[in-house]
């Protein structure tokens, strides 16, 4: 048996997994996995054993502070010294946001490649440099252990490229401006879920909603990507926890050339300043804006949903028509008055909701008189990241590669 760490390090937290294969190296089993993540107060931890068993649950306080990635996943590697006597990981599977336009399959880590990778730091400068620095990090721990990197960009490699194309001259799309997608190993972590969820409703045109402290939306017919609202940038499409998202491009000029703020200015506006965060002044997380008074936090809440749902109607258009809408990821998951509140404006599409189903988080939570299925369905990313790696690492042990 052979054991796997999967790391997945976003902009607000970090999430691990250990997952032990069968002797064949073929199927992956979840021993243990958590996170430490940034919250209002502070940084908490928690880690549960593959049965959903707590294993560690802290909470320092350190309001205002950054999220430490690097420090964050330095504890997780600590954790498992102290855990496992530095058990042996044989591989590791490592998520990445943006592969560009060179990576669209899950690959093996070296200098070259990394350096590529490292290139595309100022297309997501949340994410990007604490992926990779991953791999240093537990190289020194497991300098024998295999690294694969997988792809947020790589499940929208596929779209038709009038949906990857930007209507700039071709001189600058030339360079690689285009439209990427991004969230891509949970949207394909849905798309092996959805068969039990909505049986042959899954090759029909589905969309999947990842609300969460990054949103997008995934235009999926036969489980394919069509269209994403994420483009270039993370910074595209819906309006997340800090970020922006679309933006009429005059907006960012008008900053530069008559505010006179810097581009530095600018950047860390648009990602860490903006979104819930910036719409109701109280806070990027949207437990704590729904259970707030603030009026300012209520105009941020409809705004999302504002935003979501005419969304919602372009990925309808780009799929033409829309058979099922599924909700995951933090607050697709987790947030009922959400996801009421945005079925309620895609009523126009037939969308109705079971509101007891809708309220007690079940998969299906469509009304029979629905139009279209509506699903909440949990996303597991590092699944997705184990399976991959666990399948490089057989290939990589094969006696082909031996």
């Amino acid at each position: 048996m052979k054991s796997i760490l999967v790391l997945n390090s976003g902009s607000s937290s970090l999430k691990f997994s250990v997952f032990q294969t069968d002797p064949a190296g073929a199927q992956t089993t979840l021993v243990a996995g958590g996170q430490i993540a940034r919250q209002a107060d502070g940084v908490a931890m928690e880690i549960r054993d593959g049965q959903g068993a707590m294993l560690v649950q802290t909470h320092e306080p350190d309001a205002g502070a950054a999220f430490d990635a690097e420090a964050a996943l330095a504890r997780v590697v600590a954790w498992l010294d102290t855990r496992s006597g530095n058990r042996q990981i044989d591989a590791i599977g490592h998520r990445v946001v943006h592969g560009g336009d060179q990576f669209f399959l899950p690959v093996i880590a070296n200098p070259r490649i990394l350096q590529a990778l490292m290139a595309l730091i100022p297309l997501a400068p949340l994410h990007q440099g604490h992926n990779l620095a991953g791999v240093e990090l537990t190289r020194t721990h497991w300098p024998d252990a295999i690294q694969v990197l997988c792809f947020d960009t790589a499940f929208h490699h596929g779209q038709p490229s009038v949906a990857r194309a930007c209507a700039l001259p071709r001189s600058i799309t030339a360079l690689g401006i285009q439209r990427y997608g991004f969230h891509g190993l949970s949207f394909e972590s849905i798309v092996q879920k959805l068969p039990e969820v909505l049986g042959s409703g899954a090759q029909g045109r589905v969309l999947v909603a990842h609300l969460g402290n990054g949103a997008s939306l995934c235009a999926l017919v036969e489980g394919r990507s069509q269209a994403a609202t994420m483009g270039f940038s993370v910074l595209d499409g819906l309006m997340m926890g800090s970020r922006c998202g679309t933006l009429d491009a005059g907006v960012v000029l008008y900053l530069l050339q008559h505010l006179q703020m810097s581009a530095e200015q600018v950047s860390a506006m648009l990602y860490e300043e903006s979104g819930l965060l910036g719409v109701s002044g109280v806070s990027s997380d949207m437990a704590t804006l729904l259970g707030s008074s603030d009026p300012h936090a209520a105009e941020a809440l409809d705004l999302f949903v504002y935003r979501v749902a005419g969304e919602i109607g372009q990925m309808t258009a780009a799929m033409g028509g829309i058979d099922a809408l599924v909700f995951t990821a933090g607050i697709g998951e987790n947030a009922p008055e959400i996801r009421a509140r945005i079925c309620a404006a895609c009523g126009w599409l037939g969308a109705v909701l079971d509101e007891c189903a809708n309220s007690v988080d079940l998969e299906l939570i469509h009304a029979r008189d629905s139009k279209l299925q509506i699903a909440v369905v949990r996303t597991d990313e590092e699944a997705v990241i184990a399976g991959h790696t666990a399948r490089l690492a057989r290939l990589v042990a094969s006696p082909v590669h031996a």
